[in-house]
């Protein structure tokens, strides 16, 4: 497994890596994408921490702008997990709150309160800041959707499962009250130990993504 991670990281590294200010027209439409972290290295490469895709049709953008640019946190699992992260790391009393942004409005009245609505927007501002500044990512086509949850898991498997992809000791996650994302290197705490890829798989989505990045590539000489 651990050469089948080296493989993975050693072909992505080659693919052009792009920021927050992405041009949605060189994205693919429907696809995976894999998130790099500034200071995270992993086989002699920037290390992979994070994998994902989306459900509905045509929702690629939409995903990866919810992420890099949506400050609704109770829509994006992976922006509340990096405030979380962040929260904890200072000790903050406002965590309590914002662990409560996916429960129900009266929930959690019950539970913590009304927000304070200054300090929720510090947050968010704060994880976007820190989003814009460490992450970058590649993406790949993959029009089906039963194929992209199947590739999305196997590769997750594959990256949480390797015992060669650690995290540094300055990476934030493990400032996470998740205890699966301390343990994985990934901000994710599904599809971590299912079937990861096998050496066939990797050939397979190899030229998945060669065929795909051809495209992209060809997007970016265009202006679009």
């Amino acid at each position: 497994m651990s050469h089948v991670c080296h493989t993975l990281h050693q072909f992505l590294s080659g693919m052009l890596k792009r920021d927050f200010q992405f041009d949605p027209k060189c994205i693919p439409k429907n696809g995976i994408y894999i998130l790099f972290e500034k200071g995270e290295t992993g086989h002699d490469t920037e290390r992979i921490v994070r994998i994902g895709t989306h459900a509905g049709r045509n929702q690629l953008h939409g995903k990866l702008q919810q992420h890099f640019a949506d400050e609704h946190t109770e829509k994006n699992l992976f922006r509340k997990n990096i405030g979380r992260a962040i929260l904890n790391r200072r000790g903050d009393s406002f965590l309590k709150q914002w662990e409560s942004l996916r429960t129900t409005s009266t929930a959690r009245g019950r539970e913590v309160g009304v927000l304070d609505p200054e300090k929720l927007l510090k947050t968010e501002i704060q994880v976007t800041y820190y989003i814009h500044e460490a992450f970058r990512f590649v993406s790949f086509a993959v029009e089906e959707k039963a194929e992209r949850l199947l590739w999305e898991s196997k590769i997750i498997s594959t990256v949480a499962q390797c015992s060669e992809c650690r995290p540094s000791n300055n990476w934030l996650g493990l400032h996470s009250p998740q205890e699966k994302i301390r343990e994985s290197g990934l901000w994710l705490v599904n599809e971590l130990y299912q079937e990861p890829l096998s050496e066939e798989d990797f050939g397979e989505l190899e030229k998945i993504i060669t065929k795909s990045h051809e495209t992209e590539s060809s997007c970016d000489r265009t202006g679009g």
